[in-house]
């Protein structure tokens, strides 16, 4: 009896054995294969409409070109949060996905770090630096850049001209720009020199606080003493001030729709706004953020990459798609709606030398090194809460509470 339970023991080893030497012999680069012999790398989308269109184009293009992997599109629209969430939770996220919110997501995430490494320092080098502060967390590298826009000032040019006013130029202050508000406001005729969000979203107001050598919070985290700090507290004071000298009011959106009914002379948003302007018909320009007395033309940035779920099965795979997504051709193809991340692609296409995109990629370069609250703090939506609160009763009409009161009692 002993000798035969050693015999089965022995055949079932060499069983598995064979049977996992088979499966090996199925895999391409480490990954498994599907039935085809390929295999299937899902991405997942937030992208509708024509977006998606152009998206199964370079797919399929891709597709065409790699005769061991295919990719297969998931666009989930507005249900992407959602639907990511619970891939994730199930274990069963797409391989490869579109980010913006790294914190909420990066423990579910593959560090990219090595794979960019093995790609050479001139492949990383051709993405803008400051996007990488964007695509990280804690020192981890979890998506590659897609797309971005910075934060600029629009202005009505039409509205220049009737007051015979000069244009604004790149190196402008903030003291230009209130001085510029007020030639701007025409009470009898209700036009406003500058409008902004009367409940700003914390995540973009920080810029304001960077270029006058402020912000939200420390390295650390600590809100109190950076949120409420002397140079924070100013900054508030101007926009407030601004609101009760008249020359600037608050908007529900971001002053878009107040420009395109000819009633507001600037306003401050990124380039999500440059197609539905010039189809309002509105002679507009756009210049760089001012300055404070000493301080820096600085903004916010706005990032969308692709990242890897780290639960994949198919990574070196993943990778080879995540390359081409944001290679040179895919960002040429993408050009229409959506500012290239890649240097060798700004300077073929000569975008440096158009007067309106040239000043996002002005502010992307002068805007490095600069790392978001929301990156920083572990509890970012329960701050962003207080933040919110915090601002509303600084530029609300009906209650405009001293800055350092509300300030001081959001850094609690």
């Amino acid at each position: 009896m002993k000798l035969s339970k050693m015999k089965l023991i022995l055949l079932l080893t060499i069983a598995l054995a064979l049977l996992l030497s088979a499966c090996n012999s199925t895999k391409s680069n480490g990954d498994e294969a599907t039935e085809d012999g390929k295999v299937k790398i899902r991405f997942a989308t937030w992208d509708v409409g024509n977006d998606v269109q152009l998206q199964q184009k370079l797919i399929d293009e891709f597709n065409d070109k790699h005769e061991k992997i295919k990719v297969v599109l998931e666009a989930y629209g507005g249900e992407y949060d959602t639907k990511i969430t619970a891939g994730i939770g199930a274990k069963d996220a797409p391989d490869v996905m579109y980010m913006w919110n790294y914190p909420q997501y990066k423990d579910a995430l593959e560090p990219l770090d090595s794979y960019i490494d093995k790609n050479g320092e001139e492949y990383k080098s051709d993405f803008y630096e400051s996007l990488w502060n964007y695509n990280s967390v804690g020192g981890e590298t979890l998506g590659l850049p897609v797309g971005y826009t910075t934060h600029v000032v629009y202005y009505n040019k039409d509205l220049f001209d009737e007051k015979g006013l000069e244009y604004p130029q790149a190196g402008w202050t903030w003291a230009d720009l209130q001085e510029t508000a007020k030639k701007l406001t025409d009470k009898d005729k209700k036009i406003t020199g500058f409008a902004f969000p009367g409940k700003p979203d914390p995540y973009d107001f920080e810029m304001y606080l960077w270029g006058n050598g402020a912000s939200y919070v420390d390295r650390d985290g600590n809100l109190k003493g950076n949120v409420n700090s002397k140079k924070s507290i100013e900054t508030f004071n101007m926009f407030q001030g601004m609101l009760k000298d008249g020359y600037a009011i608050t908007t529900e959106g971001s002053g878009d729709t107040e420009m395109k009914s000819g009633k507001v002379g600037m306003f401050i948003n990124g380039a999500w706004y440059l197609s539905p302007l010039k189809e309002a018909g509105i002679n507009y320009g756009v210049v760089e953020i001012p300055t404070f007395e000493n301080g820096k033309s600085v903004s916010i940035v706005s990032s969308s990459g692709i990242a890897m779920s780290k639960d994949s099965k198919h990574k070196e795979a993943a990778f080879e798609f995540m390359k081409f997504w944001t290679g040179k051709e895919a960002n040429k193809e993408r050009i229409a709606f959506e500012l290239p991340v890649l240097k060798s692609v700004v300077e073929e296409e000569k975008l440096q030398e158009d007067p309106v995109k040239s000043v996002f990629y002005s502010m992307l370069e002068q805007s490095e090194g600069y790392t978001p609250a929301s990156f920083i703090t572990e509890n970012w939506s329960q701050v962003s809460e207080n933040l919110g609160f915090a601002f509303e009763q600084i530029f609300n009409p009906s209650t405009r509470v001293d800055p350092k009161k509300a300030l001081n009692e959001a850094a609690k």
